[in-house]
């Protein structure tokens, strides 16, 4: 995980993991709708998954 992913996490989370798969862009996008914190702690959970 690099530092620009997680700026980018932080400032806008759907489009740090646009590599991981739509059904992940998606759910972070709804949540990030929902919430901005919500959205990022998603995104941060994403990133740093270890099995991706």
């Amino acid at each position: 995980m690099s530092i620009w992913r997680v700026l980018l996490a932080i400032f806008f989370p759907p489009l740090s993991i646009i590599d991981k798969g739509c059904g992940s862009v998606l759910i972070v996008l709804l949540l990030t709708i929902c919430g901005w914190v919500p959205g990022v702690i998603a995104a941060l959970v994403i990133l740093n998954n270890p099995n991706s």
